[in-house]
């Protein structure tokens, strides 16, 4: 079974009791490993029990294909559904998958977590077309979802956030859903919240009962100097034409967890801003004033090199950037490309084009 994206949050906190294995793949693995998380949680508490809860690698299944049957039809010794999660699952061990979920008498629920995996994968085709099964896509958060994201974490720590931190917030986040939670956490500790409350309820306050409120300079004070950074500067080495440095910001964001889509679409949103700016210089407005109009803001230590870049581009140019990084954006998500490699390539095109005026 198919679970579409607006049956997700509901099937998550209640697969039903016919659902005996759930698969879940994508690119974004921290959202992986989250809704891994939450949908064995609905069946085992405590996730830490040795008597409920039994993780099995890929690896272990394709060396020993019995393990996964064998544990799944066993009872657990204290009583209750057992938890069978399987982590780094592949087309490897579909046929032991397969097997299971054509068996009978299954005593627990198999959470698999796996890659990226293509269109054509068995793996994904098995649990999408099993009725006692279900298969769910987890990819990086679109704008809409990820402000979601971030108001529901600062929620939970009675935090609100100022239009413009919710921009800086969600312009500069969103590539990993365990890393997009641990920044905001931190950001939330960093304004002055104590420990958060239950999921939807936060607390919202000092011990006095009053709402923090998170400001745009607290969100660049925190979060500043980490993935959002890295990706600030992948995005104006590319814009300003200087390789070498795109080269070195590009393997940073790699090494912080960052994936290839998640670049691809900092540094389309950078070229987008850059041309509402020149959009509104051309109707009229200085340059220096656009570049101020913006939300949010350009971090101050970037304002210079920015309107440089207004004055370096032009609409046309940008308009063929923007499709550069389309293009890759889409490769990147087609099954055997290189992604890394395919980025890397749409980026130094781009610098290459700041350098010498040409599409």
């Amino acid at each position: 079974m198919k679970i579409t994206a607006s049956r997700i949050d509901r099937f998550l906190l209640n697969p039903g009791p016919d659902i005996v294995g759930v698969l879940l793949f994508g690119p974004d693995q921290g959202l992986v490993r989250e809704r891994a998380v939450t949908l064995a949680q609905t069946v085992v508490d405590d996730l830490g029990d040795p008597f409920r809860v039994v993780e099995l690698s890929g690896a272990a299944i394709k060396a020993d294909p019995a393990i996964l049957g064998d544990e799944a039809r066993q009872f657990s010794m204290t009583g209750g559904r057992k938890v069978i999660r399987v982590i780094e699952a592949t087309d490897g061990i579909v046929q032991v998958f397969a097997d299971l979920l054509e068996g009978s008498e299954i005593e627990s629920f198999v959470v698999a977590e796996a890659g990226n995996l293509g269109a054509r994968s068995s793996l994904r085709n098995l649990f999408q077309k099993a009725g006692n099964a279900a298969c769910i896509g987890c990819y990086e958060d679109d704008a809409r979802g990820l402000i979601g994201i971030i108001n529901e974490t600062l929620g939970r720590y009675g935090l609100t956030a100022t239009p413009d931190a919710l921009a800086f917030l969600s312009a500069n986040l969103g590539g990993n859903r365990l890393v997009t939670r641990g920044e905001l956490e931190k950001l939330a500790l960093y304004a002055g919240a104590t420990e958060p409350g239950p999921r939807d309820k936060g607390t919202g306050d000092k011990g006095t009962g009053a709402k923090i409120t998170v400001s745009l300079e607290d969100a660049i004070q925190c979060i500043g100097d980490s993935a959002a950074m890295s990706l600030d500067f992948v995005a104006y080495a590319m814009a300003s034409g200087n390789a070498p440095t795109l080269d070195r910001a590009l393997e940073r964001a790699l090494m912080e967890g960052t994936s290839p889509v998640g670049i691809l679409r900092a540094a389309g949103r950078h070229l987008q801003r850059l041309h509402l700016t020149l959009g509104m210089v051309e109707k009229g407005m200085p340059a220096k004033r656009a570049v101020d109009a913006l939300k949010p803001q350009v971090i101050f230590k970037f304002q210079d090199e920015f309107l440089a870049q207004v004055r370096r581009w032009t609409g046309d140019r940008l308009s063929r950037a923007m499709m550069i990084v389309t293009e890759a954006e889409i490769d990147c998500k087609t099954t055997g490309f290189p992604d890394v490699a395919g980025c890397h390539r749409a980026l130094i095109r781009i610098a290459q084009a700041a350098r010498t005026g040409n599409p």
